[in-house]
């Protein structure tokens, strides 16, 4: 991206393919994951969340990490990835992904993860799994340690990943890749953006219709610039990622999610179809299944502050007569909501909702109360009704 950009970031901080674009469009940047990553740009926080729900945002994930989980067919590829998570991979459709958790013997969580199946019959036999930024090393080290001889796993470094977020989303990116007026929420597919090569899939981490963009690192800028030219796009940043992902009721790992944490007391249940609950076969199986029918000892839940005042992660969560009851992992004022939220993890007999709890927000007593997930309705694209 130039000299400007390597001299503008610290020596162990990696940087994006479009890094150079992000300061050029005037981003504050941060450290992230190991990356130099953009936190928000002059629009501001609470501008860039209200225009990716009335709009549509732009966002660089291109630290996260992909990989392609390849074998002699889809069989061997599914069976050998379903013995290090609980989802249905060997149903997954061609052309269609899944949201899955990768898990420890204990049945806690390594991290969270999408598994796309490709839709072309060339690819026939192979997986494409993107994983979180600051775990991908890990992920890739666990995952190729537990893989049978004839499955591999290549991390595919020389990609990047742009996310397209919002209700215009699917109309500013047709114009460019006719295939996504076709694609419904969790379809994937290879196109062309304008000519280059891509692969498309219809989901995101905002709780919006959008799109996630994969090419090649040297056609990143451009694919970025065309789109950022439609008055409905607008960079987004970290910031705005975090406020509107937690609107979503979404999960962010090292957070909300971790390696102390199992997918009941997530409350991601849903990501353990049926035929997995009846056949087992992934890690931590006795423990998950014996959680799904007797219950965990905790439970993520959405908590509603009373007053103006936000609680931040690491908030302590009493009952009103006094007893710990867990902590907030992730909080924070909520633009599209107009009050503070958050999500934490209480005792499984406190999780019901509407039910009292006082926050110790620095040293005071807040009072708040236990409130259902999302705090703003998903609207991803199914189809037409």
């Amino acid at each position: 991206m130039g000299e400007s950009s390597a001299a503008a970031t610290p020596e162990d901080l990696k940087t994006t393919p479009l890094h150079g674009l992000h300061l050029e469009l005037g981003a504050r940047m941060v450290p992230f994951a190991g990356y130099d990553m953009p936190v928000q740009y002059p629009k501001g926080v609470l501008g860039e969340h209200v225009h990716t729900r009335e709009a549509a945002g732009l966002f660089d994930v291109s630290h996260m990490g992909q990989a392609r989980l390849k074998g002699p067919d889809h069989e061997t590829v599914a069976a050998a990835l379903e013995a290090l998570a609980p989802g249905n991979f060997k149903g997954l459709g061609a052309g269609r992904q899944v949201y899955s958790l990768l898990l420890t013997d204990k049945g806690t969580i390594v991290d969270d993860f999408m598994v796309a199946r490709p839709a072309a019959p060339e690819e026939e036999g192979s997986l494409l799994l993107v994983v979180n930024a600051a775990c991908k090393e890990k992920d890739y080290a666990y995952i190729a340690a537990r893989l049978p001889e004839n499955v591999t796993l290549e991390p595919l470094e020389d990609l990047a990943l742009l996310a397209l977020q919002g209700p215009r989303a699917g109309d500013v990116l047709a114009r460019h890749a006719r295939q996504a007026a076709e694609m419904i929420f969790m379809d994937a597919r290879r196109g062309t953006f304008d000519g280059i090569a891509c692969h498309l899939t219809r989901a995101g981490y905002t709780g919006e219709d959008g799109f996630e963009i994969s090419v090649a690192a040297d056609k990143a800028e451009a694919v970025a610039r065309a789109l950022l030219a439609h008055e409905e796009v607008e960079p987004i940043g970290l910031g705005a990622r975090d406020s509107l992902r937690l609107e979503a009721g979404l999960c962010l790992y090292g957070h909300d999610i971790d390696e102390t944490t199992t997918p009941v007391e997530a409350a991601l249940n849903w990501a353990i179809p049926k035929r997995r609950r009846e056949e087992g076969g992934f890690p931590g199986t006795e423990t998950i299944l014996d959680q799904l029918k007797n219950g965990a000892p905790s439970k993520r839940v959405g908590i509603l502050p009373d007053g103006k005042a936000p609680a931040r992660e690491g908030t302590e969560i009493f009952s009103t007569s006094g007893e710990k009851l867990g902590v907030v992992t992730s909080g924070g004022f909520g633009p599209s909501v107009g009050r503070p939220i958050a999500m934490g993890y209480v005792q499984t007999g406190a999780s019901d909702v509407s039910t009292e709890v006082v926050l110790m927000v620095r040293g005071k007593e807040r009072p708040a109360h236990v409130a259902p997930l999302p705090f703003v309705a998903q609207r991803y694209y199914r189809g037409k009704k």
